[in-house]
This record gives C-alpha cells, structure tokens and sequence, in this order.
C-alpha cells in the first residue's frame, strides 16, 4: 500500500517512513474495508435479526453518526497529545467495536456497537495524514499523505469484495470479525514501527474550534455532507437490489463492488490531475456526474450489466473527495487537525443521510430505482451549496483567484 519513500531524516532516527507509512495505510484499509462491508453485508444480518432493509440501515447510520461525532471531538481534545498513541488508541477501539458488531445479539446492540465504531474513524484519517506529513518531512508531506489515503481506496477494490465473500461463505459475522483482526494487527505494527513524537507544539484546542465560526469551511463540509448523500443511497442498498432483483449469483456483488471500487480509485486519481487551481469547477464537475450516475442506476435496476456501469461511474464520482479536501486545507487557516477530521465527518454525514432518505422511500413503497431518484435529489442539492460557495467567493476576489 505504500510505495517505498527515502528520508535521510528516517534513517537517521532507526525507522522506516516507508514500513511506518504501510502500517498506518494499513489501518486506513481496516476502516475503509468495516464500513463499506457492513453496507454490502445489510442484507444477511437483516435476515437474521428478522429486520427490514430500512431499520438495518440504521446500523450504517449509526457508524456514520459516530464519525460525525466523534471526528471534532476527539480532533480538538487530543491536539495537544503524542500523535502515535492517540492513533494506537483510536485504532484499538475500532478495533473493538468490529468485534462487538460480530457477538451482536440483536439490532439495537448492533446499532450501538456501529456507532462506537465510528467514533474514532474520522480522527484516526486526520491526525495519522498530519502524523505521516510530520514523520516525513518538508518535500516528502504530498506523498505520505497520499499513501495514508490510498488504503481507504485499495479497500474499496480488495477489501470490501473480500469481506464481503467471505461473509456470504462463513457468515456476516466472520467478516466484522476480519476488520476487527486487521485493526489489531495495526496497532501492535504502528506500535513497532512508528517513532515516538511529542505534541505539537502549535496545537491549541481553542484555535481548532474556530474553524466551527468559519463559514468557508461550513460551506465546503456542507456540500460534502449532502451532495455526496447520493453514493451512500445507492451503495447501501445495492447488495439488496442486486438479490432481489437479479437472478444471477451472490457472488456477482463482490464483483460489481470491486468495479466500485476500481472507479474510486480512478477518481480520485483523476482528480488530484484535473483539480489543480480549480478546485470549485473540479468539484462541481464530480457533483454532477454523481446526480447523472444515480439517474442512471435508477433505469437500470434489474439488469446486471447496467448496475455494474452505474457503480462504477458512481465510484469514479468519489474524486469529489480531493477538491472538497483541498479546499479546506486553503480555507482552514490555523485549524488543520480539525479541519482534516471534519471532512471525514461531513461524508460519513453523508453516509447517514444517503441511507436514511432512500430507506425512507424505500419503506413507502417507491421501489429499488429510489435509491437511485435520492442520489439525484440530493446532487441537486449539493449543485445549490455549490452556488453558494461560488457567490462566497466573489465576495472575495483573492480567494476566489485560487478556485
């Protein structure tokens, strides 16, 4: 996950950026692989629980709120201590919760055991980018963030096809059992391989918590926690529709979610190509081909073929993830640490209200396209926020120079 990365500074201190930057990849893949499975795993613990797609949805929102809840909380109380073992921590407690999810005896203990889940999700992605940015040094920041994020993506094509095979061969259970051992394993690595750093000494709880006050940066997360709704409407219930109205073999998801994941990568590859200076046009052009792809997915319900291009297009759209995070970087000032960990939160919101409004249709009775319809109602929406951040920065014509 980590291509090798040469620093007189890492040498000389008795690490490897390279194995310390693996391992911290590592753990991106444990959290990108437990929360994309749980979505393709919905059906099989709904069918256990004798629960409805629509209240076993709740469980992905809750991981969801967890993030949401637990990104800028724990972003802001732990700014002042060491990175590696706020990380360790974290880690540790995803860990955990995975496990609790596979002994859950009921809905509501898996509910719970989701939301904790997620706590440390968002947090982790930020300060490990800023403890990777740090361990490598000026010159070398861009390519050890980048091979921190590549995790989450590689998970999308290996990991969550992978969890999600084996849950339908061994049962759902194994599979968050899985993503409970992978944590693990990450920490006791982390723990090994990644040098001890004292807080920074620029951390300041109170200065993070301006970035709430600033409206640039409420805008971006904004666009980022409705119009990316729109994948989590569909990919959530995808597993659901595939089953009940394909007849082609179970399998046939873990290979549909792999093309997912492919067009994620690509995505966000292209975007880090075409964004550039133009991080508002960049994003408005990923928001709109969202809005297209979940129209798309909506005709094309019941035929495997189509489904597969929609989700790939659907996955490709995820580059809207760059330009929304480099905007925050421009417009976060002196709060990067919580600035980092509210954009993981802003998409987990989008994970909670993608799902809960296309289970809401689903419930009454619109069908499986519905979640598809969610996908372009809620693109529209993020299109109307990006407005709002383009008039923004007219207001602005030194900012608006570098969109």
């Amino acid at each position: 996950m980590a291509r090798t990365i040469h620093t007189p500074d890492a040498s000389s201190h008795g690490y490897s950026l390279a194995v310390v930057i693996f391992w911290l990849a590592s753990g991106a893949f444990a959290i990108g692989a437990g929360e994309f499975a749980a979505m393709s795993l919905l059906p099989y613990f709904a069918h256990e629980f004798h629960a409805s797609e629509t209240v076993a949805g709740h469980a992905i929102s809750a991981y969801a709120l967890g993030v949401v809840v637990g990104a800028p909380l724990i972003a802001v109380f732990t700014s002042r201590l060491p990175r590696k073992y706020v990380l360790l921590v974290l880690m540790a407690v995803f860990g955990l919760g995975n496990f609790v999810t596979a002994m859950s005896s009921s809905m509501l203990m898996m509910d719970l055991a989701r939301f904790v889940t997620g706590l440390p999700h968002g947090a982790f992605f930020g300060i490990a980018m800023l403890f990777a940015a740090d361990i490598a040094g000026p010159g070398r920041r861009a390519h050890a963030v980048s091979h921190v994020i590549m995790g989450l993506a590689i998970a999308n094509v290996v990991g969550v096809p992978v969890v999600n095979y084996i849950g339908q061969e061994l049962g759902w259970r194994v599979g968050f059992a899985l993503v409970g051992a992978l944590a693990c394993l990450s920490v006791v690595m982390v723990a090994r391989t990644a040098p001890y750093k004292g807080p920074h000494p620029d951390a300041h709880p109170l200065a993070e918590l301006h970035a709430l006050r600033n409206r640039d940066v409420l805008l971006t997360l904004a666009m980022g926690a409705i119009g990316f709704g729109g994948m989590f409407a569909v990919y959530s219930y995808f597993s659901s529709a595939f089953l009940a109205t394909t007849d082609e073999p179970a399998w046939g998801v873990s290979v549909i979610l792999m093309l997912f994941g492919v067009g994620s990568v690509l995505g966000n590859y292209v975007a880090g190509i075409v964004s550039g200076g133009r991080l508002l046009k960049s994003a408005a052009g990923f928001q709109i081909l969202l809005g297209l792809a979940g129209g798309f997915y909506a005709v094309s319900i019941g035929n495997v073929v189509l489904m597969a291009a929609a989700l790939f297009v659907i996955g490709l759209s995820g580059g809207l993830l760059v330009p929304l995070q480099t905007r925050l970087m421009d417009v976060a000032g002196n709060a990067q640490t919580l600035a980092a960990a509210l954009n993981h939160a802003a998409f987990n919101m989008a994970n909670a209200i993608g799902p809960w409004l296309a289970g809401l249709a689903l419930a009454a009775g619109y069908g499986w396209h519905a979640t598809g319809l969610v996908g372009v109602v809620l693109a529209v929406c993020g299109m109307l926020i990006w407005g709002t951040m383009v008039w923004s920065d007219r207001q602005r014509p030194a900012l608006a120079a570098h969109t």
